[in-house]
């Protein structure tokens, strides 16, 4: 029903904090790759997952057009199912999103200072 609405907001902060830290990068001389270029991993990865549910739900006739754009937000005893849908489904989505780029991230860093290292050895 809604649960595309969690990793959504999820990427709406996630994207405003990347393009602070890619300011504050830029004014910094000393970084090389910064984070920003790892958080806009997790930003891809959470729009296109929300875009691909939203999709979904508009295929089966869960989200309309017009004003309250979610069907079960219109009916008052399906509000609390579609409230529980995005506390359950929507930050399970989101939290593995999450740990999926976390370890992603975790892996690159490991690979990238294997490979200065080993430069450093040669």
């Amino acid at each position: 029903m809604a649960c595309f609405i969690v990793p959504a907001a999820e990427a709406v902060v996630t994207t405003a904090v990347q393009k602070v830290m890619e300011k504050k990068e830029k004014e910094s001389v000393d970084v090389k790759t910064g984070f920003s270029d790892k958080l806009k991993w997790l930003n891809n990865m959470l729009w296109g997952g929300s875009a691909l549910l939203a999709f979904e739900h508009l295929w089966h006739g869960e989200i309309v057009p017009y004003f309250p754009f979610l069907t079960n937000a219109a009916i008052p005893g399906a509000r609390a199912e579609m409230l529980h849908e995005m506390a359950t489904a929507g930050s399970a989505m989101a939290l593995l999103v999450t740990g999926v780029w976390a370890g992603a991230t975790a892996v690159s860093v490991f690979l990238g200072k294997k490979a200065v290292k080993t430069e450093e050895e040669a």
